[in-house]
């Protein structure tokens, strides 16, 4: 059943300025590819607009840590990681956000319980394609690396693949983010 929808029939926000109720939706639009709603909104009180995002909550999967324990995936830790990861390196926020969006897009699909190596691997996996040496460094925590002879073993599984590198400023070269065999 599809309902109506009304400039300011929406649910009523708190205004961040004063804290009253009372608004009114004045705009609304699809956001982040049509995965949530930006609305716009206009404070009946002290006239302040602000902005609002709506998005399907979803059940997300429970990750399954090393030692057993259980946790809810957080999307904020893949972004750390992959922050950390590409710190120093030619790689926008945006292309950052959007990884982490597709990981725990290619998650939601999962229903229940997920291991941590998992997560790890779809990481990798987005990671390689965006930022070789960024996933050097990635796979070098998360798989600990104690030896360099595991560099290497993960530069040679680079080499096989041939990636394209969407998000990566354009003012690197590829020769510099390559990485070489000796």
């Amino acid at each position: 059943m599809r309902h109506a929808c009304r400039t300011g029939s929406v649910g009523e926000m708190q205004c961040p300025a004063c804290g009253a109720l009372e608004d009114r939706v004045v705009d609304s639009r699809a956001a982040d590819d049509g995965s949530s709603i930006r609305r716009r909104r206009q404070c009946e009180k002290c006239a302040e607009r602000f902005t609002t995002f709506e998005r399907v909550e979803e059940v997300l999967a429970v990750v399954v840590k090393r030692d057993g324990r259980r946790t809810p995936f957080d999307r904020s830790k893949v972004e750390a990681g992959v922050r950390s990861a590409c710190k120093g390196r030619p790689v926008e926020e945006a292309a950052i956000a959007a990884l982490s969006a597709q990981v725990e897009d290619r998650l939601s699909t999962t229903r229940g319980e997920v291991e941590a190596a998992q997560v790890g691997e779809l990481v990798l996996d987005e990671l390689r394609r965006l930022d070789p040496v960024a996933a050097v460094r990635f796979a070098s925590v998360y798989k600990s690396f104690e030896d360099p002879e595991d560099f290497e073993r993960e530069i040679q599984l680079l080499g096989q693949e041939s990636p394209s590198r969407p998000g990566v400023a354009s003012d690197s070269s590829d020769a510099a983010a390559t990485p070489t065999r000796s």
